[in-house]
């Protein structure tokens, strides 16, 4: 069974900032296609939602994984409902440790 992909605002913010960055430094065309790229990734977390690394000891129920090598992406499994939430999608060696710490979690 299929769980249901969710992006925080923050998330969001995240991707379109990153679509921004790429798209001053390139294109926009190449932009779009990266932050596309990364959204399908993050979709592809509804068939295989344990992908990536536990990392309990920053946030109870956090994982994260690699998009490329360059990108992190950060989320929660909620099992009993079948949810992911992507907390965040940090790009070039961001410190998501110290970002993610202290948030609350998304449920």
């Amino acid at each position: 069974m299929r769980y249901t992909v969710r992006f925080a605002p923050e998330a969001l913010e995240q991707l379109a900032a990153l679509e921004d960055y790429i798209s001053q430094a390139g294109s926009p065309t190449v932009g779009a296609r990266y932050v596309d790229a990364i959204v399908t990734y993050c979709m592809s977390l509804a068939a295989f939602p344990l992908r990536g690394t536990a990392r309990d000891e920053i946030m109870p129920a956090l994982r994260v994984t690699n998009y490329r090598g360059r990108c992190i992406v950060a989320f929660e499994v909620d099992n009993a409902q079948r949810i992911v939430s992507i907390l965040g999608v940090y790009y070039g060696g961001e410190n998501y440790e110290t970002l993610l710490k202290g948030q609350p979690p998304s449920r």
